[in-house]
């Protein structure tokens, strides 16, 4: 395939200052802080809870998931309020991990799942799923953003 662009890199593009600018703006609405501020709070309760609920000796697989899809989740929302032009398209990423982490329960621990395990899984799934959305509109509305017309 043929190289069709005029720029060795996209360092050099004009429009690039131009496009960082336009996803710093989204992403210093209060929305998208409030946003990234509730999706960092419910990764670091889904990596806690296990020892918060005390469900980490009974259901230790299940207890592992949520340790490490909630810091994978943490880390994603301090990444979208530094960076959001780099980490925009893992807000997606986010709502898939909130969909796994609400059937996660039954799949990886069949027999043993308490209702404690349920509900704490299923809230703090879907919270998480919905802000995973909400960011990834945040995104793709801040790129569907045409910027004005200069000169």
């Amino acid at each position: 395939m043929a190289d069709t662009s005029r720029y060795a890199t996209m360092a050099g593009h004009p429009d690039l200052a131009e496009m960082r600018e336009r996803h710093e703006r989204i992403a210093a609405t209060p929305p998208a802080a409030i946003a990234d501020g509730l999706m960092l709070l419910a990764g670091l309760w889904l990596a806690i809870s296990p020892y918060v609920i005390h469900f980490n000796t009974t259901t230790p697989e299940v207890a592992i998931s949520n340790l490490i899809l909630g810091l994978a989740v943490a880390a994603v929302a301090l990444g979208l309020s530094v960076a959001p032009l780099r980490m925009g398209r893992l807000s997606l990423a986010v709502f898939a991990i909130g969909i796994w982490v609400v059937v996660s329960q039954w799949v990886i621990q069949q027999s043993s799942v308490t209702a404690g395990i349920i509900i704490n899984n299923v809230i703090t799934g879907g919270v998480i799923a919905l802000l995973g959305l909400a960011a990834g509109g945040m995104v793709m509305a801040a790129s569907r953003e045409r910027p004005a017309r200069r000169g």
